[in-house]
């Protein structure tokens, strides 16, 4: 009887499980749709931000902006985003093995890497592993552009100074609801500074455009930094919960499953437990019956 009230006790328990892992299910599927449809109405904004700062480079003369600086990289600074909670599948574990790989690249070319850590996850896991910069925890639970804006005043004017040479971010890409890719960005100096490859006719042509060039770039690279930065903070929200809802989903499937296996399980013990007991009550019938 013992096994079976352990059995039952483990029933009992993973009902109560699936019960906490449907509602974690449903809390991210609510929080999925207004963190999605806010990525996807700013993702064409910001690629097309990326796209006419990239070209713009190309026609202006580096030396026009400090951001556009192409020096010898020797020290590279890398934002890493990550969430603050765990419980969502290899969202995480996925993004830290990028920036984890990415480090370990510059490092073997002799580059000292510092990281910026946005999001609870990537702190814990690097902040005993790598020279952290700066952290920025517990920022997804609500965040505007002002959390951009505030990232970005920690990083640029520190490029200015020539505190560190290359700027990358690294971030979960919102694909899908069960796909998040790991991508790592450039952003400082921007992709197109500095680059040998052959560019179209197109992207060379000049253009006429007030004001002028360092007035204009003084306005709108700060600014590409930003709107980059918070791209990635609504792909990495985005992400986070559509990573969430699946693990929880899945979890909520093996709980069933489970359910299926103790509950058989235990009907098998019931019954063997039965037999016992009427095997022991034929036996002391037939003993009854041989004692007279």
């Amino acid at each position: 009887m013992a096994a079976l009230r352990d059995i039952r006790r483990k029933i009992t328990a993973v009902q109560k499980t699936k019960q906490i892992t449907r509602a974690m299910n449903m809390v991210s599927a609510s929080k999925l749709r207004s963190a999605q449809m806010r990525m996807e109405n700013f993702r064409p904004y910001a690629i097309k931000f990326m796209d006419v700062l990239n070209s713009l480079a190309l026609r202006v003369d580096p030396k026009s902006h400090p951001l556009l600086a192409a020096r010898e990289p020797r020290k590279i600074r890398v934002i890493v985003m990550t969430a603050d909670r765990g419980l969502c599948g290899g969202f995480n574990t996925n993004v830290i093995r990028a920036a984890e790989r990415f480090v370990q690249a510059k490092a073997k070319e002799g580059k000292e890497v510092s990281l910026v850590t946005v999001g609870r996850k990537g702190r814990d896991y690097f902040r005993k592993k790598q020279k952290l910069h700066s952290m920025h925890p517990d920022v997804f639970r609500k965040f505007d552009m002002g959390l951009a804006i505030g990232i970005g005043e920690d990083v640029i004017p520190a490029f200015i100074t020539e505190d560190y040479d290359e700027l990358y971010l690294v971030y979960n890409e919102f694909a899908s609801v069960s796909i998040q890719r790991p991508r790592v960005v450039r952003l400082l100096p921007l992709p197109s500074v500095g680059t040998e490859e052959e560019v179209d006719y197109e992207k060379r042509l000049d253009y006429i455009y007030e004001p002028s060039d360092e007035v204009l770039l003084d306005q709108l690279l700060p600014m590409y930094i930003r709107v980059l930065i918070y791209r990635s903070l609504l792909e990495t929200s985005a992400g986070e919960h559509g990573a969430r809802m699946v693990a929880m989903d899945n979890a909520t499937k093996n709980c069933d499953d489970l359910t299926r296996s103790l509950t058989l399980t235990f009907n098998k013990v019931r019954q063997a437990n039965i037999t016992k007991e009427l095997m022991d009550i034929v036996g002391g019938t037939e003993a009854l019956k041989a004692g007279k």
